[in-house]
């Protein structure tokens, strides 16, 4: 490299660090997240995930008023997931997202949760993104609340 080009690349990192600063000084640091929580939205906040839970307490252990309120078919087999998970056991939650055998792909534990819908329960998968899959998810993860995390091993 010439020495008018080394000029021009250092004069050129130091417009962009100058633009960045300009940036950080208008815009200031990333504030997301700093105000404290207040002891009331955290009891807000955990009585909804624990209404979650027990929504999806419900559709685990094969509720069918939970499920037709909810607009889903878990079962056309007469199993619910606790059948083959009680008490969730045996689910992992906390090693996904991973290359999941059964379905011969990587996989999130939504996509999990709909293989076993749809094959051993003979089920209709549930949209992801539904309240019935994030009652499930809460159910699941709550249950293992505690587990160590160990991507991949299971």
């Amino acid at each position: 490299m010439t020495r008018d080009g080394t000029v021009a690349s250092l004069l050129g990192a130091l417009a962009a660090a100058a633009a960045f600063s300009v940036v950080l000084f208008v815009v200031g640091p990333a504030s997301a997240h700093k105000a404290p929580v207040s002891r009331e939205q955290l009891k807000s906040y955990d009585d909804a995930f624990m209404d979650a839970v027990k929504k999806g307490d419900l559709l685990f252990h094969g509720d069918a008023a939970t499920a037709k309120a909810m607009g889903v078919n878990l079962s056309n087999s007469g199993m619910a997931c606790a059948m083959c998970h009680p008490h969730a056991a045996d689910t992992h939650p906390h090693t996904f997202p991973k290359f999941q055998a059964q379905i011969g792909k990587f996989s999130t534990l939504r996509d999990m949760v709909n293989w076993c819908i749809e094959k051993p329960m003979q089920g209709e998968q549930i949209e992801a993104d539904s309240e019935a899959m994030k009652d499930l998810e809460a159910y699941i993860y709550w249950s293992n609340t505690g587990s160590v995390l160990t991507p991949g091993k299971y």
